[in-house]
């Protein structure tokens, strides 16, 4: 195994988490909030929502760092 393959076998791994860890978040946006009356109460993190945001955004780190590997090493 190559230092290619892992890298593009770590691509598809942290898109897939990525994909997942986006669609578990919870967020109240209802129809009235494409038309600017959400009424939206802004609140802080805490507990597993905190950790699934930290999650999102390390998978994101990830996935970038893992193309950008994947563009500057020689095929």
């Amino acid at each position: 195994m190559n230092f290619g393959s892992f890298l593009e076998t770590i691509t598809f791994i942290s898109a897939i988490l990525t994909i997942i860890l986006v669609l578990l978040q919870q967020r109240g946006a209802s129809l009235g909030a494409g038309f600017g009356s959400s009424g939206e109460l802004y609140t802080t993190r805490r507990g597993l929502e905190k950790s699934l945001f930290v999650a999102t955004i390390v998978c994101a780190v990830i996935f970038v760092l893992s193309i950008l590997g994947l563009l500057l090493i020689p095929s």
